[in-house]
Order: structure tokens, then C-alpha cells, then sequence
């Protein structure tokens, strides 16, 4: 059994920044791509950014500049720095692993931000 679990959301004022964290344990093997998505109220899942297991990034427009994702390998850890928050930023973010005979997400972490 494969367990994805986030760590790093909270309450932060605008301008601010929050790192989180997704680890994935268990039965996990050659785990390719990485990536966060965030679901705002009332809107839709989107994805944020997403990386593979050979460090090649990829970045919603609206992040680029602000939020930088990165994985350790050793540890089958993906992060995500995200500076300059907006309160639009506010979200529930999602992690999800894509690995040989797995995909799933993480059971989401809260980031609201304030103006």
C-alpha cells in the first residue's frame, strides 16, 4: 500500500511565503513525475507544476517566477517553495505521484492567504 502524505500549508499573509512537502512511502517503485495541483472554492483542479524523476520542470503561467517545485529522490519527496503569495493562491493543494503500476494524490493541504 502506497501512502502520499503533505505536510507545509497554513495561513500566510500576502507577500509571504510556504513550502510544503509530499512524501510518498510503502510499496512505491521508479516513481516518474511528481507534480502539485491546487482546487480553489468553487473552482476546478488545476495543475500547478510538475516534475521528472530527471529534475525537468514544468509550470502553470501564473506560477512561474513565484513557485519553484524540486523532488529528492532518495526520499520519493517533492516539494514546493512558493514565494510572493497572492490570495487568489489560496487553495487546497494537491500532490500526485505517477510510478511504475501507481498513480494517486496526496490527501491535500490548506494554504490560505491574506490580505
Amino acid at each position: 500500500q502506497v501512502q502520499l502524505v503533505e505536510s507545509g500549508g497554513g495561513l500566510v499573509q500576502a507577500g509571504g511565503s510556504l513550502r510544503l512537502s509530499c512524501a510518498a512511502s510503502g510499496s512505491i517503485f521508479s516513481i516518474n513525475v511528481m507534480a502539485w495541483y491546487r482546487q480553489a472554492p468553487g473552482k476546478q483542479r488545476e495543475l500547478v507544476a510538475t516534475i521528472t524523476s530527471g529534475g525537468s520542470t514544468n509550470y502553470a503561467d501564473s506560477m512561474k517566477g513565484r513557485f519553484t517545485i524540486s523532488r529528492d529522490n532518495a526520499k520519493n519527496t517533492v516539494y514546493l517553495q512558493m514565494n510572493s503569495l497572492k490570495p487568489e493562491d489560496t487553495a487546497v493543494y494537491y500532490c500526485r505521484v505517477f510510478a511504475k503500476g501507481f498513480t494517486g494524490w496526496g490527501q491535500g493541504t490548506q494554504v490560505t492567504v491574506s490580505s
